[in-house]
């Protein structure tokens, strides 16, 4: 083995380094010289220092969030809650509303709107009412209809007070009563309007105790004028045709003989009745469909007014019998005697006017009248006395009589 060492000397040096030190170098020994330079594409010392330190940053940050991120896992509430949470308190507390507003409106009216129960010895039931000029309530006659015979009647007030009550008098047939409060009335009287300055759209509020719930407000529009509608009961002295105002005001059982109001609180109907499709399931009661009836408030003010005075109310009509077979254009005058009534009343507001039997009344007041019911709502919305201008058909021939309402001979009051 041969060995090949060697030893160091001056030709062993790499060529990079100078020979010969450069003059006034200060070396650091014998065959020291000053640092080479930087090789070439390697970056200088001080940006590696810059670099080193940026990462050093990071590092801080990222552990710092870490650390940060473990002490909420580890102090955390649990199941995410937090003691210290709260929410703003309420803003102040500001419940008046512009009196033309719905909320206006129904503050200014619910203090007159009352709740009846009505009960007899066979059967109950619940009505909604309202106080008009000396205390006096209106409703529905067929609200009070089962206290008739020996029944209570028990008001209940907006503000929760409550009274027995007594039926002043009752009309089938326009399906209006009045009652009278044992107890003296302190609640406003309701201002009564005008149902002939009605228009469709116009807007308005219903208020009662739908399904025994006192003090519901509801509102909409007047959708349509002058339908004939059945109200009350469907059948005997409960019976009742009127000539009522629509409106999609949600109206449901419980509301009858609750006021109808315009956008100024002024009653302008009384709610009666309301449209179904089809029957309700046995046992339950019908809701609304956005088709409800209001008797008109010019009517019911005649109708009061003469309960409160006479204990009875007059029923307006012109002294026919109708044929109930035809089946044309108009309504037709019956040509012969029907269960012993004559088809014109001798002597009555048609035969006064010149209607004969078997004329066909095709207008009144301009109004076609399609059949039976219009007319009679027609002629029951008027009041004995008033003159009404009827087209009608003679043999043929059109012609124009001017006929003064009758009425049907007051049956005898039963007040209760």
């Amino acid at each position: 083995m041969t060995d090949q060492t060697r030893p160091y000397d001056a030709s062993d040096r790499p060529d990079f380094y100078p020979a010969n030190p450069p003059q006034g170098a200060y070396g650091m020994g014998p065959g020291w010289a000053p640092p080479p330079p930087p090789l070439a594409g390697t970056a200088p010392a001080p940006r590696r220092v810059g670099l080193y330190a940026a990462l050093a940053v990071v590092i801080a940050l990222v552990s710092g969030g870490v650390a940060s991120w473990g002490t909420f896992l580890l102090t955390r509430p649990p199941a995410g809650t937090d003691p210290g949470y709260t929410l703003s308190a309420p803003p102040s507390a500001l419940t008046g509303r512009a009196p033309e507003s719905v909320a206006g409106v129904a503050a200014k009216v619910l203090p007159s709107v009352v709740s009846l129960e009505v009960k007899s010895s066979a059967e109950a039931g619940t009505g909604s009412g309202f106080v008009i000029k000396g205390g006096y309530i209106v409703t529905n006659n067929h609200v009070v209809a089962v206290a008739g015979d020996g029944g209570e009647i028990r008001i209940r007030y907006n503000d929760r007070s409550s009274t027995g009550a007594r039926v002043v008098g009752r009309d089938p047939n326009s399906d209006i009563a009045v009652v009278k409060p044992d107890a003296p009335v302190t609640a406003p009287e309701l201002p009564l309007g005008n149902s002939d300055s009605v228009v469709v759209g116009d807007p308005v509020i219903a208020i009662g105790s739908p399904l025994g719930l006192s003090g519901t407000v509801t509102t909409g529009i007047v959708s349509s004028l002058n339908r004939p509608v059945e109200a009350g009961g469907s059948t005997g002295s409960d019976y009742a045709l009127i000539n009522a105002i629509q409106t999609d005001a949600a109206i449901n059982p419980g509301n009858s003989g609750g006021p109808l109001v315009n956008a100024a609180g002024e009653v302008i109907g009384v709610n009666s009745a309301i449209a179904t499709v089809g029957g309700a399931p046995a046992g339950q009661q019908a809701g609304s469909i956005g088709l409800g009836f209001a008797i008109p408030v010019n009517h019911v003010r005649r109708i009061a007014q003469e309960l409160i005075s006479t204990g009875t109310a007059r029923t307006s009509r012109i002294g026919i019998t109708i044929d109930q077979g035809y089946q044309g254009t108009g309504v037709r005058i019956a040509t012969q005697a029907e269960g012993g009534a004559a088809p014109v009343t001798p002597g009555g507001p048609a035969d006064q006017a010149g209607l004969r039997a078997g004329d066909i009344i095709l207008e009144v007041d301009g109004h076609p009248v399609g059949d039976s019911r219009e007319l009679i709502v027609t002629i029951r919305s008027k009041a004995p006395g008033d003159r009404v201008t009827i087209k009608f058909q003679h043999d043929g021939q059109e012609k124009v009589a001017a006929v003064t309402i009758g009425a049907a001979p007051a049956p005898t009051a039963q007040p209760s």
